[in-house]
């Protein structure tokens, strides 16, 4: 807690591709160190006052867990896919309840971190339930991807020049679950990883039950939810470039250090930043922007401390 009583809450949401470094470091123990490697700036933050909320990304992880699930088919029942998304949740939060754990003890924090399995409610009618887009799982290669295309009914996607992959619905997070709880914890002065993979989706049945759907939320925008419903100070998207450019790969292209929600809506509609990298980031932060949020940032792990101290990264503001 910062002098005075006054918290200063900032909502940092990592990506699940940042915890594969490559396709020869997949593995738990490979994602673990990663995970390590990318802690140290949010005990950083912990150390100069802020409370933390972490989201997190499970792209990769719910695909291998779904893909080690369909190879066990003969001899265990199949896990359904918000089962997977619970699944993951555990696993990464353990991750980085480890990592964190470990770096307070060697800066002398007396602090905790806890992972909370949320739950975040979707639409059942929400029109991306009919349109899957989101990519989950590993890269294939286009003879590998018709093939379980056509084997297990998978759609499939091109994503660029590093293969297909694996997609299913993304709708819209409309409500966390457990917002109360991660309020509570941060108010004790816990590091808070919820929201993982975006949220379990759950929807309403005719009763009023809860029911798990096929599908993955996108993390960042359950993110920008989550920064909203704590009325979050700074939220941050870490992903794998230090800050956000106009013209990427083009002989035009610029970074751009800093930039108001003015300019980054007009860069959006300009198709500058597009829907399969950087367009659902700045959507996000636009939408923590436009609720009254005050103040984001887009740059990698290891400048996340830079960034914050208007360093590095790209700092958006209202």
């Amino acid at each position: 807690m910062t002098s005075g009583n006054v918290r200063r809450t900032a909502v940092v949401a990592i990506g699940g591709n940042s915890l594969i470094v490559d396709a020869m470091r997949q593995s738990i123990p490979d994602q673990y160190e990663a995970v390590v490697a990318s802690m140290g700036s949010v005990v950083d933050l912990v150390e100069e006052g802020w409370s933390v909320a972490i989201a997190h990304g499970n792209g990769p992880q719910v695909g291998f867990a779904l893909r080690r699930s369909e190879l066990a088919m003969h001899e265990i029942p199949p896990m359904p896919m918000d089962y997977a998304d619970a699944d993951t949740q555990g696993v990464i939060g353990y991750m980085l309840q480890r990592a964190l754990a470990n770096a307070f003890a060697r800066r002398g924090l007396e602090r905790s971190a806890v992972t909370i399995v949320t739950q975040v409610e979707v639409a059942a009618d929400d029109p991306a339930m009919s349109a899957p887009t989101k990519p989950i799982g590993a890269f294939m290669s286009a003879e590998e991807a018709k093939t379980v295309a056509e084997r297990d009914g998978w759609e499939v996607r091109e994503e660029g020049a590093r293969g297909w992959r694996r997609v299913v619905p993304s709708p819209r997070p409309l409500r966390i679950l457990e917002k109360r709880a991660v309020d509570a914890l941060l108010a004790e002065d816990f590091v808070v990883v919820c929201c993982g993979g975006g949220g379990i989706p759950v929807v309403r049945d005719a009763e009023g039950d809860l029911c798990g759907v096929r599908a993955v939320i996108d993390k960042d925008l359950t993110a920008s939810l989550l920064a909203r419903e704590l009325a979050a100070d700074l939220f941050v998207v870490s992903t794998s470039v230090d800050r956000i450019a106009v013209g990427f790969a083009t002989p035009e292209e610029r970074w751009i250090d800093r930039m108001d929600g003015r300019e980054a809506r007009e860069y959006l509609e300009a198709g500058e930043f597009p829907a399969g990298s950087m367009g659902p980031k700045v959507e996000a932060i636009l939408e923590f922007l436009e609720a009254g949020g005050a103040r984001a940032l887009v740059t990698s792990p290891d400048r996340l401390t830079d960034a914050v101290r208007g360093l590095a990264g790209t700092e958006i503001v209202a």
